[in-house]
Formats: structure tokens, C-alpha cells, sequence
């Protein structure tokens, strides 16, 4: 488990066991984000054992390592993370998935996404991924995050998904070229 501290909380890198600790506040974190209206794959009702339900899901591939996740802490709990998916596929080893940024509300616009993201696309590289690929819901504030970023937009697609309320939304598609 590795860790970078700033002044405002504490990056983490999370083992298995240390992924299993942090579920209830992934779960709390998922819940709440999808509470407040993000496009994350979920539709309400979406409470926190669906969420903790939904990470534990993700036991297996955070244990054999074809899932990255960080977590950001502050002295009240998890604030914020980001998940790096590996490829399963033979012809696509140089490239991998950013999934699930996530920050609670009261600290966005702090530099916390920025900072996961930078985190994450670091790993990337290190780990020998050349390319990163991830999208998201058009117009949306990770959706500037991601362009302020030097992330280069591939296309959108219009009513891709729903929103947790059903509503259709339009959907962004990013790469970036790392390492």
C-alpha cells in the first residue's frame, strides 16, 4: 500500500485487505455521488447496500490485479476515488481504463480529482500503459476536468445512458497517450 499526503488528505493505494476495510466508504462515497445525480452506470433507488454490494463485486479483480483503485482520506473518511481497469484482452495490453472518479461534494474544486487523475495516469504509465481511455457524461463538470487535463475527446454519443433518475444523456469519449 503506498500513500502521497498533501495538506488537505491522504492518497492511498489499497492493497486487498486494504480495499476490503474500505468499502463501507467507497459504498458511502458511490451512494451519495449517485444521489446527487452522476451518470455512473446506476439508476436510483441506489442506496448504500447496493453500493457496498456493487464493491464487493470488485474483490476479485482488485485481488489478482487487473484493478487499480486509490482512495483519497481525510481525518472523516474516504472523500474520494479512482479505479485504473486492465485489459483482459491479449491485443490490448498497452492500454487501460480509467473507471468510477469519484469526490464528494463539499470537496470538489479543491484539486482532488485532478489529483487522483494525476495518480492514476501516473501509475498507468509506470505499469507500461500507453494509452488511457474513459468517458463520461458530455458537459458535465468531469467532463471539463478531463478536457483542462490534456485528455483529447473521440466522440459523443447522444442519449448513450441514463442518468440515476432515467433521464437519457449524452456521453463523451476520452483517450490520453501516457508513458
Amino acid at each position: 500500500m503506498s500513500h502521497t499526503t498533501t495538506p488537505a488528505f491522504t492518497l492511498t493505494h489499497l492493497t486487498p485487505t486494504a480495499f476490503d476495510r474500505s468499502v463501507p466508504g467507497l459504498a458511502a462515497l458511490l451512494a451519495e455521488t449517485v444521489a446527487d445525480g452522476s451518470s455512473l452506470g446506476f439508476v436510483a433507488p441506489f442506496d448504500r447496500e447496493a453500493a457496498t454490494a456493487w464493491w464487493r463485486t470488485q474483490r476479485p479483480a482488485v485481488a489478482d490485479g487487473t484493478l487499480d483503485i486509490w482512495v483519497a482520506e481525510t481525518p472523516g473518511g474516504i472523500t474520494g476515488t479512482i479505479s485504473l481497469a486492465h485489459p483482459s484482452k491479449p491485443n490490448g495490453r498497452h492500454r487501460a481504463e480509467i473507471v468510477k472518479l469519484l469526490v464528494h461534494r463539499p470537496a470538489r474544486g479543491q484539486g482532488l480529482g485532478r489529483a487522483l487523475l494525476t495518480t492514476a495516469e501516473q501509475s498507468a504509465a509506470r505499469s507500461g500503459f500507453r494509452l488511457l481511455l474513459l468517458d463520461t457524461e458530455a458537459d458535465s463538470a468531469a467532463d471539463r476536468l478531463y478536457r483542462s487535463t490534456g485528455w483529447t475527446p473521440y466522440g459523443t454519443v447522444p442519449a448513450y445512458a441514463t442518468d440515476p433518475e432515467g433521464e437519457l444523456r449524452d456521453c463523451t469519449f476520452f483517450y490520453k497517450e501516457v508513458g
